[in-house]
């Protein structure tokens, strides 16, 4: 969808047009399940926040003020519900958290075992870091945008990210000194 095409549904939506808003949530919908689903690393919590974000996005619609993409509002409002929930879990913790990861992915093979480890390794790091890379590398969130959501200053995140990419790096088993690549055992 156009930028033009995007204005004029969020236009109708705002005015009441459910199909105009199906739209833009279908155009969005991949972008904020992916991000849903990297900052939760659980298939439940993930489906729960998506259907939040659609119910608090379509109540708040007027909210939007269309300075950025739709799926742009979209992953912001998603992430804050994500967040909520990994916060949430903590309080009560659940022993089966993210052991359902793969049961998206419908590759096989080495696609599938990769896609699992980065979901492992992702769900590894600090909730903090795990949003700023997830809206970034998922989201495609600015850093300026990220650092709106998180609240903190662009630096801060610009060093979020670098880190979280380091971390995720050794955890999947980066270069070493030799410059061969050592992976890291998921199971």
């Amino acid at each position: 969808m156009t930028w033009d095409e995007e204005r004029e549904c969020v236009r109708r939506a705002k005015s009441g047009d459910g199909e105009a808003f199906g739209a833009l949530w279908k155009c969005a919908e991949k972008k904020v399940w992916a991000v849903c689903l990297g900052i939760t690393s659980n298939r439940s919590d993930a489906e729960e926040a998506i259907a939040e974000a659609m119910c608090k996005s379509w109540q708040g619609l007027d909210r939007f003020l269309e300075k950025s993409r739709f799926s742009t509002w979209l992953c912001q409002i998603a992430s804050n519900i994500c967040k909520n929930k990994v916060s949430r879990r903590r309080e009560f913790p659940d022993s089966e958290t993210g052991t359902d990861l793969a049961s998206n992915t419908t590759d096989i093979g080495d696609r599938v075992a990769d896609t699992q480890a980065v979901r492992w390794a992702v769900s590894q790091l600090s909730d903090e870091f795990r949003e700023a890379i997830v809206l970034r590398e998922v989201g495609g969130l600015a850093y300026k945008e990220i650092a709106i959501q998180q609240g903190v200053n662009i630096q801060t995140v610009k060093t979020r990210i670098f880190r979280a990419r380091k971390a995720l790096q050794d955890l999947l088993g980066g270069d070493d000194a030799t410059g061969a690549n050592t992976p890291v055992p998921v199971s």
